[in-house]
C-alpha cells in the first residue's frame, strides 16, 4: 500500500505530522508530564504576545504560557545579548502601566536560570510622604502600615548600633509587584528570588514544581496566595514575611527546609495535607486567624517555638514522625490533635494558653515507645482536653504513664481525673438515661421521636440491636439535626439487668463520693479541708457533751472564756476547711453536703437524745475522758481504741482530764484528732466507768470514721507524693 503512494504525498502526510506534533508541544498543558519541553520563548515571540494582551473578566492578561524560557546566562537572545535582560525589559512597562495591572500567566511554562521578581517590579521609597498614584486606597493602606513597621524595625536597629552602615541612609526601596502571578503546571528548574517585593496581585497555582531553593524572605502578599497540589522540591524561605491574605497551600510537599521564621498570617493559613520532610520552622511566627495543618505529614523536626496562635490551631489527622516543638508558643484559643499520631516529642514547654484556650488530644495515638507530650509541671495536664471516653482509654492509659515517667505526677493526677469525670458521665447515662435497645414506644415518643422514626426504630432493632447511637443515622426517617437532640438521652447497648443497673449505681456512688472527697485521690488540699471540719465539728461536740451536762438540780455547764475559745477557735477551722472545699472540689456544694450527711445526722440523734432523757448517774463532776499519765509524747495511735481498758492497772495510768486550767479545752480536739487521723499528742479516750452509751456509741462513731478517712488520707498521698506513687504503682 505504502508503495504505491507518491513522494509528494509522502511529503505531505510527513508535513501534516510535523505540525501535529508542533500543535502538541504548544497547546497541551501535559506536555512537561510527557516529557516533551515546551517550545523555547524568543524575543519576537515575547513581544507578539506582549502585543495580544487578552481579557480574563475585564482584566488584561500577559499569555506566556506554554513556552520555555530560559533565563540564564548563557542564553543569547536575537540581538546577541542575555536573553534575560531583554524579557526583563520587555515585560516590566507592560505590568507596570497606570491601567488595571495585568496578570502574568505562566501556565505550563518551563523556566530556566534563576526567575527574578524585583526586574519587574516597581520601586517605591520607604520614607517620605509621596505613595504611587497607580495603586488602590486599600493598597496605599497595607504600603503606608508596611512603611511604617520598617521604619520602627529601623529605628530600634539604629538605637542598638548607631554606627551601622546599613542604618546610614534613608532612600530603601520598596518593591511593588503588581501583577497577579498564574502558575498553573509552571516548572522552575533553577531557583526562584522573591526577596523583599510586595506583591500586589496575588500568586495562584496548581500542579506547580518548584526545583530550585525559592528565596521570598521580607516580602508582602496582599491578595490570593493560594498553591495547590505544588512540589518544592529545595528549601523555601518567607523569613519574616507577611501574608495580609489568607494562605491557601493545600496538598503541598515541602522536600527541602522550610522556612517561615517571623512570618504573619493576618487572615490565616491552611496548609492541608501537606507533607514536611525536612525542617520547617515556623518559629517566631504569627497567625491572625485560624491555622489549619490538618492531615499533614511531618517526617522531620517541626518548630513553632515563640509563635502566637490568636485563633484556633488545628493538627486535625496529622501524622508527626519527628519532634513537634512548641516551646514558649502563646495560644488564645484551642488548639485540635484529634485523631493524629505522633512518634516522638510533642513539645509545649513554658506555652502559654489563654483562660480559652485547651489541647484537644481525643483519639490522639502514641504511636511509638519514645513518644512524649512534655510540658509546664502542673499546668499542661489542666489545659488537655478529652471530651469523651468512647475510644480514648489507651490515650488516657499512655497520659498517665507519659506524666509519671517525666514525675510530673499532679499532671498524672488532672488526667486521671479528667478519665474519671468521663467515667461518673457514662456512669450517669448507663443508669439513668433510656436505651435505645429496650425503650418503649412512649419512652421513644417523649424523647423526641416522631411516629414515623419510632416505627423504623422498633423495625430495626428486631433485626439488629443497635450497637451505638450514630447507626440511627443510617435510618431514612432520622437526621443529623434529630441525632443531635435526642443523644444525651439515650444509650444503644445490650439489655442490662437490675442486678447490673444496681451494680453501675453502686459504683457512681463511690466515684462520686471519692470525686467530692479527695477529687478522686488528686488533691491533698481538699482532703485536708475535709478533715479539718470534722476534727473541728466532732471537738466541739465531744466538749459541749462534756462540760454541758444539765442545769438541773445541780448546774454542770463550763466557763464563759472556755466557750468563747472553743467557739472561736472552731469558726476559724471551719472557715479554712470551707476555703479549701471552695477551692479544691469540682462541686463544693457536694462536698459540703456529704460532709452534712456524716456529721449531722446520726451525732446529731445521739446528741438530741442524750439531753432528752437527761444524766443523773455517779460520777457526774468527773470528766468523761481520761489521759495516759505515764507519757506526754507526740505518737501514732492506728492502733488505739477510744475507751480505756477494763484491766486495773491501767487505770492507775490513766487519769480525767484538767478542766480547771485554762488550756484544757484543747483536750478536745485531741480526742478528735486521735478518733480521725490515730495521731495526736496525748493518749486521750473515754472512761469505761459510768459513762452512758449514747456518749460510747459517738466516740466509736467517729472512729470508724476515722479508719475510712486515714484510708482515703493515705490514698491520695500515694498518688500525689512520687515516692509513695512509685511504691503503689510500680
Amino acid at each position: 500500500m505504502f508503495r504505491s503512494l507518491s513522494g509528494r504525498s509522502l511529503a505531505g502526510i510527513a508535513a501534516i505530522l510535523v505540525s501535529c506534533v508542533i500543535a502538541v508541544m504548544t497547546l497541551s498543558p501535559t506536555a512537561l508530564a510527557e516529557g516533551i519541553d515546551p517550545p523555547l520563548l524568543t524575543e519576537a515571540m515575547l513581544q507578539q504576545r506582549l502585543e495580544r494582551v487578552k481579557l480574563d473578566q475585564g482584566q488584561p492578561v500577559i499569555d506566556l504560557s506554554q513556552v520555555t524560557i530560559d533565563l540564564r546566562g548563557s542564553s543569547l537572545g536575537e540581538t546577541g545579548k542575555p536573553f534575560a535582560d531583554s524579557f526583563y525589559r520587555q515585560l516590566r512597562p507592560y505590568l507596570n502601566r497606570p491601567s488595571f495591572p495585568p496578570q502574568l500567566d505562566l501556565t505550563g511554562s518551563q523556566i530556566r536560570g534563576r526567575f527574578r521578581i524585583q526586574p519587574l517590579s516597581l520601586n517605591v521609597p520607604l520614607y517620605g510622604q509621596q505613595l504611587s498614584l497607580l495603586l488602590s486606597e486599600n493598597e496605599r493602606k497595607q504600603l503606608e502600615r508596611d512603611r511604617r513597621r520598617r521604619s520602627q524595625l529601623q529605628q530600634l536597629s539604629s538605637s542598638l548600633i548607631p554606627n551601622s552602615p546599613e542604618n546610614s541612609g534613608s532612600n530603601f526601596q520598596v518593591r511593588l509587584f503588581r501583577g497577579k502571578l498564574i502558575l498553573d503546571g509552571t516548572d522552575f528548574l533553577d531557583d526562584v528570588d522573591w526577596n523583599n517585593t510586595f506583591f500586589l496581585g496575588g500568586i495562584e497555582g496548581r500542579s506547580t514544581v518548584f526545583r530550585g531553593e525559592v528565596q521570598a524572605s521580607e516580602s508582602r502578599f496582599s491578595k490570593q496566595f493560594k498553591l495547590t497540589q505544588v512540589k518544592f522540591l529545595r528549601p523555601v524561605g518567607f523569613h519574616n514575611s507577611i501574608f495580609f491574605t489568607n494562605v491557601n497551600l493545600n496538598r503541598v510537599q515541602f522536600q527541602g527546609e522550610l522556612d517561615f521564621t517571623g512570618a504573619t498570617f493576618e487572615l490565616g493559613g491552611n496548609f492541608r495535607n501537606g507533607q514536611f520532610k525536612k525542617l520547617a520552622n515556623f518559629a517566631d511566627s504569627k497567625f491572625l486567624e485560624t491555622a489549619d495543618f490538618s492531615e499533614t505529614i511531618w517526617r522531620s523536626r517541626g518548630d513553632f517555638s515563640k509563635s502566637k496562635f490568636i485563633q484556633s490551631l488545628y493538627f486535625t489527622d496529622s501524622m508527626i514522625l519527628d519532634n513537634l516543638s512548641f516551646r514558649e508558643t502563646q495560644f488564645l484559643k484551642s488548639v485540635n490533635f484529634r485523631e493524629g499520631s505522633f512518634q516522638k516529642v510533642l513539645d509545649f514547654s513554658d506555652a502559654q494558653f489563654n483562660s480559652e484556650a485547651y489541647l484537644n488530644i481525643s483519639n490522639l495515638t502514641f504511636d511509638a515507645n519514645e513518644s512524649q507530650l512534655i510540658g509546664n509541671p502542673g499546668k499542661i495536664g489542666r489545659v488537655l482536653s478529652i471530651p469523651t471516653l468512647q475510644g480514648n482509654e489507651n490515650l488516657l492509659i499512655n497520659l498517665v504513664r507519659n506524666f509519671r515517667e517525666l514525675e510530673q505526677i499532679e499532671d498524672a493526677n488532672q488526667v486521671n481525673y479528667k478519665r474519671i469525670i468521663l467515667v461518673q458521665r457514662d456512669l450517669v447515662k448507663r443508669v439513668f438515661a433510656s436505651n435505645l435497645n429496650t425503650a418503649s414506644r412512649e419512652t421513644l415518643r417523649q424523647i423526641g421521636f416522631s411516629q414515623a422514626q419510632i416505627a423504623e426504630i422498633l423495625q430495626h432493632r428486631q433485626e439488629q440491636v443497635f450497637s451505638s447511637l450514630s447507626e440511627m443515622l443510617s435510618l431514612e426517617t432520622v437526621s443529623l439535626n434529630t441525632y443531635t437532640q435526642v443523644r444525651d438521652r439515650l444509650i444503644a447497648v445490650p439489655p442490662i439487668t437490675w442486678k447490673l443497673r444496681l451494680y453501675l449505681a453502686l459504683k457512681l456512688g463511690f466515684i462520686t463520693l471519692l470525686l467530692a472527697l479527695s477529687r478522686y485521690g488528686t488533691s491533698f488540699a481538699l482532703v485536708f479541708g475535709v478533715g479539718a471540719i470534722a476534727i473541728a465539728y466532732f471537738a466541739s461536740l465531744f466538749w459541749l457533751i462534756d462540760r454541758y451536762r444539765r442545769l438541773r438540780p445541780q448546774r454542770i455547764v463550763p466557763t464563759v472564756y472556755e466557750s468563747l475559745c472553743v467557739l472561736v477557735t472552731t469558726g476559724l477551722i471551719f472557715m479554712i476547711g470551707v476555703i479549701d472545699i471552695i477551692q479544691s472540689s469540682p462541686q463544693p456544694g457536694l462536698t459540703l453536703a456529704c460532709l452534712g450527711v456524716v456529721m449531722g445526722p446520726i451525732p446529731g440523734l445521739l446528741t438530741l437524745r442524750m439531753y432528752q432523757q437527761g444524766r443523773y448517774h455517779d460520777l457526774m463532776d468527773v470528766s468523761y475522758f481520761v489521759e495516759d499519765g505515764a507519757f506526754r509524747e507526740l505518737r501514732l495511735m492506728i492502733s488505739r481504741l477510744p475507751i480505756m481498758p477494763r484491766f486495773p492497772f491501767f487505770r492507775d495510768r490513766f487519769e480525767p482530764i484538767l478542766c480547771d486550767r485554762r488550756w484544757g479545752w484543747l483536750n478536745y480536739y485531741d480526742f478528735s484528732l486521735n478518733n480521725l487521723l490515730k495521731f495526736g499528742f496525748n493518749d486521750i479516750r473515754l472512761r469505761d466507768r459510768q459513762l452512758p452509751g449514747l456518749i460510747a456509741a459517738l466516740a466509736w462513731y467517729q472512729w470508724g470514721l476515722g479508719i475510712l478517712y486515714i484510708s482515703l488520707l493515705f490514698w491520695t498521698l500515694s498518688r500525689t507524693i512520687p515516692g509513695l506513687n512509685l511504691f503503689l504503682y510500680f
